[in-house]
């Protein structure tokens, strides 16, 4: 069975569906260790209640960046994961990190990139008027949140809609495609070539799977 990693630093909602999802089927795989840049991360108790190793590492603890990575990656590899999967990690990964784990290395992101890499994205939303907005799975590059995108969801704005609420939906979408894109890979059907996203042999166009 395939083995995941999944670096998280807050509530952890995303590793929830991930870890239903082992439970469940849906992704023929299993969670083999979760870490955490933030030690009071509720998403490390989420991992202790269904009897996963948590981790966390501090940053002030290192020099730089490249040293907190380097003690990361030790750790990771310590369970020998096919895949690593961001969800919700609020660290911008230094480039022999990504290297490391080039071409098995997956992030979910709150916007429908290219729109609005970074943070803030509902607000971003929300103070431009976009009607529409959503959630993109992208294979990780060097680039910040620039890497091919796998599957994309959207969800309707409303005039009246607040961030929390606009937080709510793309949540909603999230937990329901990042296990399937996360079984996609596992499955051995998606991979990462010639720095685009590949699934069943095909090429994905720049926007991702046609998923409605």
């Amino acid at each position: 069975m395939k083995k995941l990693v999944v670096l998280i630093s807050g509530n952890g909602t995303n590793l929830q569906s991930i870890l239903d999802a082992c439970a469940s089927g849906r992704i023929h795989g299993s969670v083999a260790a979760v870490f955490s840049n933030k030690a009071s991360a509720y998403g490390l108790v989420r991992a202790q209640e269904a009897g996963i190793p948590g981790h966390s590492l501090a940053a002030s603890a290192f020099a730089d960046r490249e040293a907190f990575d380097q003690q990361l990656i030790a750790g990771i590899d310590a369970y020998a994961p096919d895949v690593v999967v961001l969800a919700g990690y609020m660290r911008i990964l230094s480039s022999a990190f990504v290297a490391h784990y080039h071409d098995r290395l997956l992030n979910i992101h709150p916007s429908l990139l290219p729109k609005y890499p970074g943070l803030h994205t509902h607000r971003q939303a929300l103070e431009n008027g976009d009607v529409e907005h959503g959630t993109s799975v992208h294979f990780v590059t060097d680039e910040l949140d620039g890497g091919p995108v796998i599957l994309q969801a959207k969800v309707p704005v409303f005039a009246e809609d607040s961030e929390e609420i606009i937080t709510e939906r793309v949540q909603h979408q999230e937990h329901a495609i990042y296990p399937l894109v996360i079984n996609w890979f596992v499955e051995g059907r998606l991979t990462m070539r010639e720095g685009k996203a590949w699934l069943d042999g095909k090429p994905l166009p720049p926007q991702g799977y046609a998923h409605d």
